[in-house]
C-alpha cells in the first residue's frame, strides 16, 4: 500500500500542476483540502479524473469524493478496495 500511496502522491503533483510541492512534503494523512494541502473544488474533479484514467474507478457520486478524498490514506484504501 505504501507504493501506492507514494504513487498517488505523484500523481496529485503532477495531475495539480504543484509545482512548488515534493512528495516527501505530503503526509500520507495530511487534509488535502482547506487548511491541509490547500486544494479546492477544480483540484476535486480532476481528481475524479485521474481515478477513472489511472485506475479504472469511476464516481458515481461526487459527495462521496469528500470522504474518498480526505487524504492520501483515504485515496489509497478506496482504490485497494475498488480497482478495476
Amino acid at each position: 500500500m505504501s507504493e501506492l500511496k507514494e504513487e498517488l502522491k505523484t500523481k496529485i503533483i503532477e495531475q495539480l500542476n504543484l509545482e512548488d510541492v515534493t512528495v516527501a512534503e505530503i503526509a500520507d494523512d495530511e487534509v488535502l483540502f482547506g487548511d491541509g494541502l490547500g486544494l479546492d473544488s477544480i483540484d476535486a474533479l480532476e481528481l475524479i479524473v485521474m481515478l477513472d484514467k489511472d485506475y479504472g474507478i469511476k464516481l458515481t457520486d461526487p459527495k462521496d469524493g469528500k470522504k474518498i478524498f480526505e487524504s492520501v490514506n483515504t485515496m489509497a484504501a478506496f482504490i485497494e478496495a475498488n480497482r478495476a
